[in-house]
């Protein structure tokens, strides 16, 4: 005989009480749903698979939380439940937090592809006074005169 029906039925006697407390039908699921799988590129220096890489995985972890998001508020709606509502903010939230995290990709593939040359100055003139300081301030009053004109 197989013991491990009888099991199941024994598993599943257990809960009739429950079901009907909750007054809930159980289901048993054979199989679970399997969850799209994205296979990483080759490993290599490619900054742009890199890049299309995390952006996909940002965008199914955006697309699930969203899905996640949509569930929590249709329980706490159904359970008017203040912790369901609170797990609810807590998902949005999250998935803001992923969506920003998808802007500063994009922030820093531009960064990486355009880089900038920082704080240097682009035109540098070296200029050298050779004198003293009277002629110094002669020679910048003489150039005031001559802008004020």
């Amino acid at each position: 005989m197989d013991d491990s029906g009888t099991q199941s039925q024994d598993k599943t006697n257990q809960f009739d009480g429950l079901d009907a407390v909750f007054e809930v039908s159980s289901e048993i699921v054979k199989e679970a749903p399997t969850a799209e799988i994205v296979e990483p590129p080759k490993l290599g220096n490619d900054i742009k698979d890199d890049y299309e890489y995390s952006r996909s995985q940002l965008y199914t972890l955006i697309s699930k939380g969203q899905e996640a998001v949509q569930g929590a508020l249709d329980l706490a709606q159904q359970s008017d439940h203040p912790r369901a509502y609170e797990v609810a903010g807590q998902l949005i939230k999250s998935v803001g937090d992923v969506t920003d995290k998808l802007i500063d990709l994009q922030k820093k593939v531009s960064e990486i592809e355009n880089p900038k040359k920082g704080n240097q100055p682009q035109n540098v003139t070296n200029a050298l006074f050779v004198g003293s300081t009277s002629e110094l301030a002669k020679l910048l009053k003489q150039q005031r005169q001559s802008l004020d004109k």
